[in-house]
C-alpha cells in the first residue's frame, strides 16, 4: 500500500473532502399532457409508460 512522504495539510485535506457531497436526484416532468408526473430522465414514465415527446409511437408496454 502507498505511504505518503509528507504530511498533508488541513486545508488540502478539507478541500479534498469537500468534493464528496451528495447531489439531488434530477427529475423531469412527463411530456404527456394528461400525465405530467415526475420521473427520472431517459426512462419511461412509470405512471403512463410514455418515453419522450413522440407520443403513441414510443409507448412502452408491459410484456
Amino acid at each position: 500500500m502507498a505511504v505518503p512522504k509528507r504530511k498533508m495539510s488541513r486545508s488540502n485535506t478539507r478541500s479534498r473532502r469537500a468534493q464528496w457531497k451528495a447531489a439531488a436526484v434530477n427529475v423531469v416532468t412527463c411530456v404527456n399532457p394528461a400525465c405530467r408526473e415526475a420521473h427520472l430522465p431517459h426512462t419511461a414514465c412509470p405512471a403512463c409508460g410514455q418515453y419522450g415527446p413522440k407520443g403513441e409511437r414510443r409507448q412502452v408496454l408491459d410484456a
